[in-house]
Parts: C-alpha cells; structure tokens; sequence
C-alpha cells in the first residue's frame, strides 16, 4: 500500500476550515435528535451527503467570526491584549445583531454577546458560571494560526493557548471552559503540524499536564476571583484543567475496548459542555483515524450536541487529512463558501 501524500500547510487549513463548516452542516439537522430518530430520518444509519445547500449553524459563524477578529488583530504583527479583546469585542457584537443569527445560537454566547454590544467589559459581560460547548466548538481555527512572525507589545505571552482560553473567557468564564478550548485548539495544532492520530491523546495528557500551573494572567486578569472559593489564578485554572483530564481519562477508556459502533456520547457524555464536547469528538475522530467521512458520519449520529460534535471532529480530521478529506462537491454546496475562503486566507496570511 502507498503511503498517504503528507498535506500541505494550505491543505490541511483548509481541510480543518471546511471540515468544520461540514461537520455542522451534516449534522444541524440530527441535533436534539435520539439516535433512533436520526436513523429513522435518514436510513439506514444516519446522514451521509450534505444537503444543497448545505447549511451551517451558530457553530461555523462564531468560529468564523472568533477567527477574522483574531487574524485582523494579529495582522499588525505587533499586537496588545486591548487590540484582541477590541477585535473579539467588536465581531462578536456584530454577530448578536446580524441578519443570519437565526440558527438556534446557546444562551450563553447570546447574554455574553447582548452585554459586550452594550459596551461592558468583558469580564462583566461573560457568563461566569458557564462551561458549555459554545467556547470550543468555535476555537478549531485558533489551533492552525502561525504566531512565530508575530509580538506583542505590551509584554503579554503570545500563544495559541493564551489566545484559546482569551476567546473562550468573552463569553464562557468557567475554568473548565478556557481549558477545554485551549485543549481544542491544542488537538488542533498537533494534527496541522503532522502529528500522527495515534499520538494524539498522549500529546493532549503530556500537554494538560503541563498547563494545569499556568494562568494567563496578562490576558485573563482577575477573572479567577469571580470563581467561588480560588486564592489565586493557578488554582482557578486547574480545576478547569482537572476535568478535562479526566475527560480524557474516558476518552481512552473508551478506545480501550472494541467498538461497538454505538453512540460516542454513551461512553463520554453529550457534548452539551466543553470538556464533553471535546471528548466526543476525539471519540468519533480516533475510532474511524483513517476514514474522514466516516468519522464525520460517527460523530453526526448521537443523542447529543450533534453538529457541535461534528463539528470538532471535521476540523480534527480537515487538519490530519488535508482538505482532500472531502468531496469536491461540498465545497460547492456549503453556504458562507466565500467567507470561509477568505478565513482560510487570513490564517495563511499571517504564516508570512
């Protein structure tokens, strides 16, 4: 057998972008679903072919949207937290009074956007209790930006972390939430970079581990004192840390037994909060590692958040895969195709 064509760069962002926007589409329609009704809907196991057009939800949008404020702050290659947050702030805003909000955006993104398009600060506006799935089912791209050409003038770390758990905190300011996406993006950038699936969940433990004692202070400020009973930001965030390990400690529990083609959620949980949502996904993802659609297809059929799922799992295998991953004939089909594109462009844009 010939090996596998290693992806481009370009490729594999690309294939993470619209693996993303794919999953969703495949799956909005499965989502609040039971299983039985989804393959009662689309026999005999589910749905396989995108619909024309295909529609996205809430999940691509905010991904979207989170990345072109990300981008056109990094873009001046000498940034400060006040420019991100500024960028975030603005789109974010823009997004809670578009036209096309209308696909059944969660309660959490929609107060925390109402808040900061009336001009709070975002640790006023974010929902502080929340850990749900709305954090890291739009922070894939934030694991494919290119950092290494850019600085910060204010002295504030710069990483893909730093900037993962920074989105997240606009809307979700529960510790578990900052680290699952964090976590989210980090899945991301291993596979982008040529990180082979097998190593995948090592990496996520090695990777965890290490984060569980840092607390992005330059970017996350006092947020750790709205957490009931923390002394401090590393103590806030490990708690946060904490359940995601051990959401990875069911992860592989769950690859340690044969698999019975059964719904990922039964072994990991719904998906409906952010370490859940991760979860599923790498569930999905690692058990069909060498067949893309077939991990989509997984992760679109389960009694949880299904496009949130999907979601994750498109942009997991778009970034091993490359964007090959995918018939030729979605990229025609998705809606927000030229949006997409141009997200695409502005990740690449900053790798020079």
């Amino acid at each position: 057998m010939s090996a596998r064509p290693v992806p481009s760069r370009a490729d594999r962002v690309r294939g993470a972008v619209f693996g993303l926007a794919f999953g969703d589409a495949l799956a909005a329609r499965a989502e609040f679903l039971s299983v039985a009704e989804i393959c009662e809907r689309w026999p005999p196991a589910g749905p396989t072919e995108l619909e024309s057009p295909a529609l996205i939800t809430d999940d691509t949008q905010l991904a979207v949207v989170v990345t072109e404020a990300l981008t056109s702050a990094l873009s001046a290659r000498s940034v400060t937290v006040g420019r991100v947050e500024a960028r975030l702030c603005a789109k974010l805003s823009e997004w809670f009074f578009s036209s096309d909000n209308t696909r059944s955006p969660g309660l959490t993104c929609l107060a925390a956007a109402a808040r900061l398009s009336q001009g709070f600060e975002w640790r006023q506006s974010t929902i502080i209790h929340s850990k749900g799935c709305g954090a890291n089912m739009r922070v894939p791209p934030v694991g494919l930006l290119s950092l290494s050409a850019i600085e910060t003038d204010d002295g504030a770390p710069l990483s893909i972390g730093a900037l993962a758990q920074f989105q997240a905190a606009m809307t979700h300011g529960h510790p578990t939430a900052l680290a699952a996406s964090d976590l989210t993006a980090e899945a991301v950038r291993f596979l982008a970079t040529g990180g082979e699936p097998d190593d995948l969940m090592s990496n996520l433990h090695t990777y965890a581990d290490a984060q569980r004692v840092s607390y992005h202070e330059a970017w996350l400020g006092t947020l750790w004192e709205q957490q009931p009973a923390c002394d401090n930001g590393v103590q806030c965030i490990a708690r946060g840390w904490a359940e995601c390990e051990r959401a990875l400690d069911r992860v592989d529990a769950a690859l340690a037994t044969d698999d019975d083609g059964g719904d990922v959620c039964d072994r990991v949980g719904g998906g409906w909060i952010a370490e859940e949502l991760l979860s599923a996904a790498l569930l999905a993802f690692l058990r069909h590692r060498t067949d893309p659609q077939a991990a989509l297809r997984r992760a679109a059929v389960t009694r949880g958040d299904s496009d949130s799922i999907a979601a994750v799992a498109g942009a997991l295998a778009g970034a091993h895969f490359g964007a090959s991953a995918w018939p030729a004939a979605w990229y025609d089909r998705v809606e927000w195709r030229q949006r997409l594109d141009a997200t695409c462009a502005a990740i690449l844009s900053l790798d020079r």
